[in-house]
């Protein structure tokens, strides 16, 4: 169906990095027959050779096994290469193996670093430090024989030529979490070295039914326009490009059939921001409101090129800020809504409460006409076409994260019922509840699905998650909640700004140049000299005690959902109001700079 072709070169799968003083040597160990490529440790320079060169007693080596190389990134003096040192197999799409990365190392080419000016080294420094952030980047996935930034719909729909061309050529750019980073092997044409890397979640598990076996994958794929960090990247850019935009692909395989099904998320496609000042819910701020049409504009247009017909799912609530973001998103929809977008909300709070998420059928019921006349792709033993998706569901909260998820399952587990009544799998009234494992492993997948998402962008796993993971609310699980809402407000001020800027560092939307950086100060004050992980720990606790008292006097009325959580931290936000600098609560922050031109 999706075979490459032989002519096209293959990406080496294993290699041997020999360490010299002077240069970095990636030598194939996978039986490849190509040149091995040499790296300058003075400037980053590349260039291929014959033959590894001789070692000496001057000239000892370390040498480390690698599965690949994700790119190089250059900064103000130095060059740094990044690789994968360790990998995990983590199953199949369409056939062909995926791996996760287990382990990212940085590879620093600073040699001339030793004649730069101290000034300059100092920044060198500090900008070479967030490189160890991006070593801990989570959820990183690649093959090494098929594209995986591309849903199996679009896979199908390549044509000959495009199949012929490498994996990186193929790929999608918005969903190549590498993108920037593989320019400088892209320049010196070093094919079989480009590796593409998507982050995001993938996960799957077979169930019988029966006698028949079925094979359920769930794929995550996080667009790279807007990447960042919960509350640091909110909204839309100018060009339209949302914050925590994910693409989730649902894969079913039975007896030779592939059924695919698309769903997308995506922050609240207007200019609105959370600027951190150490209260639990910063204010909601609308920017620049005579733009927003234009902006909702370039964002549908985008989704309807790529997917086809568009409903948009709006879960926020209809009170306090959530509120006036939700009424300014409907009025300006108004401007956008046709036959191709059309656009719904339900206040999940309000008509699912803390407990209640069965009640998500009103939702199903009101959207089910949309998901029937516009399907999924179906493809038969052949790999021939007999149905494609013709538009997609774009689901929104606040966050796109806790409320997102439940429902997302909750379409998920409807269209995966459907598809298997279509296969005769199923009978008419039959559904996944009916068979325990099937049913149970499905919860899981998406319950895992919901954790990898969440932790990339907010640092914790789900909110919701024992609904997700069970089927309903216990105790274990509002107590998890609760450890996971003072953990993101930890990381929200104290954490995200520094893993913001790595993010933008190692995704070129914040470009290094001695004329910007050199003149920047670096120095710390007012709170930015006092703030560290003491008194975060301090607040933290206080706010741990103050939910933990409440939840004792609550528990024997009802079970909380997420705003429980916000109206506890209310109740001390009065020790942590205070100035917090827009650039960051810790340290030096290129987000100041980011802030200003991408929301």
């Amino acid at each position: 169906m999706m075979e490459k072709a032989d002519s096209v070169q293959k990406l080496y799968s294993r290699m041997r990095l020999w360490a010299f003083p002077d240069q970095y040597v990636i030598e194939p160990t996978d039986g490849s027959s190509g040149s091995s490529l040499a790296v300058s440790r003075a400037d980053g320079s590349m260039k291929l050779i014959d033959e590894v060169p001789e070692c000496s007693s001057l000239r000892v080596p370390k040498i480390y096994t690698v599965f690949g190389v994700v790119g190089m990134l250059r900064l103000l003096a130095g060059s740094y290469l990044l690789v994968i040192t360790e990998r995990e197999s983590v199953g199949s799409y369409l056939g062909h193996p995926i791996f996760k990365i287990s382990s990212l190392k940085v590879f620093p080419c600073d040699n001339s670093l030793r004649n730069t000016p101290a000034e300059q080294k100092k920044i060198e420094t500090e900008f070479s430090s967030l490189l160890n952030v991006a070593e801990r980047s989570s959820g990183l996935f690649f093959s090494y024989e098929t594209n995986l930034t591309l849903s199996a719909q679009r896979l199908n729909d390549l044509g000959d030529e495009s199949r012929l061309l490498p994996l990186w050529r193929q790929a999608e750019p918005r969903f190549l979490w590498n993108n920037y980073m593989l320019e400088v092997l892209i320049d010196n044409k070093l094919e079989p070295y480009l590796l593409p890397v998507v982050q995001g979640s993938f996960h799957h598990y077979q169930a019988a039914i029966g006698k028949d076996i079925i094979d359920v994958t769930l794929i995550a794929r996080r667009c790279t326009r807007r990447n960042g960090t919960r509350m640091w990247r909110r909204g839309a850019d100018p060009d339209g490009y949302v914050a925590n935009f994910v693409e989730t692909e649902q894969i079913m395989q039975f007896n030779g059939y592939t059924a695919s099904f698309v769903q997308v998320r995506g922050s609240i496609p207007l200019l609105w921001q959370q600027i951190v000042d150490l209260t639990y819910k910063p204010k909601f701020e609308l920017l620049k409101l005579e733009e927003a049409p234009r902006v909702l504009e370039r964002h549908f247009l985008d989704l309807r090129k790529k997917y086809g017909a568009v409903l948009v799912v709006d879960l926020v609530n209809t009170h306090g800020g959530e509120g006036r973001l939700c009424e300014k998103f409907g009025e300006t929809m108004q401007h956008v809504a046709s036959n191709d977008v059309r656009y719904l909300h339900f206040d999940f709070h309000h008509i699912c409460g803390h407990v209640h998420f069965d009640r998500l059928s009103i939702l199903y019921e009101q959207i089910s006409d949309f998901l029937e006349r516009n399907g999924y792709l179906l493809l038969n033993e052949k790999g021939e076409k007999m149905k494609e998706q013709l538009g997609v569901v774009r689901t929104n909260c606040i966050d796109c994260l806790d409320r997102t998820n439940v429902t997302q399952s909750m379409i998920g587990r409807n269209m995966l019922e459907y598809q298997l009544r279509r296969l005769g799998v199923f009978g008419a009234e039959e559904t996944i509840s009916s068979h325990p494992n099937l049913d149970e492993s499905f919860k899981i997948l998406w319950a895992n699905h919901g954790d990898d998402i969440s932790i990339q962008y907010s640092g914790t796993p789900a909110l919701k998650g024992d609904f997700v993971r069970f089927g309903h609310r216990t105790v274990q699980g509002i107590v998890q909640d609760g450890c996971n809402a003072l953990l993101r407000y930890y990381y929200n001020n104290f954490r995200d700004g520094t893993k913001q800027d790595a993010i933008d560092l190692i995704q070129g939307h914040y470009i290094v140049s001695v004329s910007r950086d050199t003149a920047a100060s670096s120095q710390k004050g007012g709170l930015e000299a006092i703030a560290s992980f003491p008194l975060a720990f301090a607040l933290v606790l206080t706010g741990f005690l103050f939910a933990t008292m409440s939840l004792r006097q609550d528990l024997a009325y009802t079970i909380p959902g997420d705003n429980f959580y916000t109206d506890q931290f209310e109740q001390f936000n009065f020790l942590c109001e205070g100035p917090a600098s827009a650039t960051g609560i810790t340290g030096r922050r290129l987000s100041s700079t980011s802030r200003s031109i991408f929301m």
